[in-house]
């Protein structure tokens, strides 16, 4: 998987080849690695764990469980706040040890996903708390691809 901040764009690859490429939503705050930043993390990741392939479509998660909710937007306007993460979540781990692996820089431990979001977030802006938001439909193509252990480039 290439995901380009710039771009706002994930592409996965078969080899050579580009599978699909869909638009995304990044960190709000830019892009670094820094434990609290509200910033997606740059550099080698992997995907760690695919979590959710068994809830239904707009299963709203929290600690990464499903809560049994369905996301609707009667239940947005009851938790306006919340940072829905929905239909399916892969949790990134950072390869490079220093860099977005270990310490204050770590994205398995900041909580780094790609993961599910209302259909009223636009996609294409950088509006995330540092994850990587798709459309319901397209998380689900994603996710269908990238089983634990797939690559992930994230870049400018």
């Amino acid at each position: 998987m290439d995901v380009d901040i710039t771009r706002q764009a994930l592409t996965l690859w078969q080899g050579q080849t580009s599978e699909l490429c869909l638009p995304i939503s990044t960190g709000k705050a830019g892009t670094g690695q820094q434990d609290g930043s509200g910033q997606t993390p740059l550099g080698w990741h992997y995907v760690r764990a695919a979590i959710g392939s068994e809830a239904p479509p707009d299963a709203v998660f929290r600690g990464r469980r499903w809560t049994g909710e369905i996301y609707s937007a009667a239940l947005s306007e009851q938790y306006p706040a919340r940072d829905w993460i929905l239909t399916r979540i892969l949790w990134l781990c950072g390869l490079e040890s220093g860099f977005n692996r270990g310490g204050k820089v770590d994205s398995q431990r900041r909580y780094i996903y790609i993961h599910g979001t209302p259909p009223s977030e636009p996609m294409g802006q950088p509006l995330s708390h540092g994850c990587i938001r798709l459309e319901r439909q397209a998380l689900l193509e994603v996710f269908a691809f990238a089983v634990p252990g797939t690559p992930v480039w994230i870049h400018l």
